[in-house]
């Protein structure tokens, strides 16, 4: 029976473990003073997947069609340009791409809650380096969002 407790734990994750310990962490975004549920809520990862797939697949689609003549690594470069172009004039001015739109999410500032264009920069430019959106802290933020001090939330 230990056994199966220790694999248990071990599959669940150390925040499973410690909260078995008596550590209390709070909900995902308690410590930024984000509410749990609805609007103004940190996004789910699944939304945030989604949106990002919605917005790579446009990017693609403009690559594709206005830029290459057809589909190859240099479509894939083009579209990486797009990408961050479009992230770093949407996010920068009014806080969201086409993709967060549909499905509901906004990026804000901590504190001040609109993204400076400084801001929408360093966070489009670290989203597409890829290896600090995919390093999270307890709360679901990417690496990108804690260097430029934003956060993904529901609108």
């Amino acid at each position: 029976m230990d056994n199966r407790r220790a694999i248990g734990s071990w599959l669940a994750g150390p925040r499973a473990a410690m909260e078995d310990a008596g550590a209390e962490f709070g909900y995902r975004g308690e410590q930024l003073g984000l509410p749990e549920e609805g609007p103004g809520s940190l996004a789910r990862p699944g939304r945030r997947l989604g949106a990002l797939a919605v917005d790579w697949s446009l990017c693609v689609l403009i690559a594709y069609g206005l830029i290459t003549d057809g589909y190859d690594q240099v479509t894939g470069n083009w579209a990486l340009l797009v990408f961050f172009v479009l992230s770093v004039l949407t996010v920068g001015t009014v806080g969201f791409t086409p993709g967060k739109r549909l499905f509901g999410l906004r990026v804000v500032a901590l504190g001040t809650g609109q993204v400076s264009p400084g801001r929408g920069l360093l966070r489009s430019a670290l989203l597409c380096l890829a290896v600090p959106a995919l390093i999270w802290d307890r709360d679901g933020r990417g690496l990108h969002d804690r260097l430029a001090r934003t956060v993904e939330v529901r609108i």
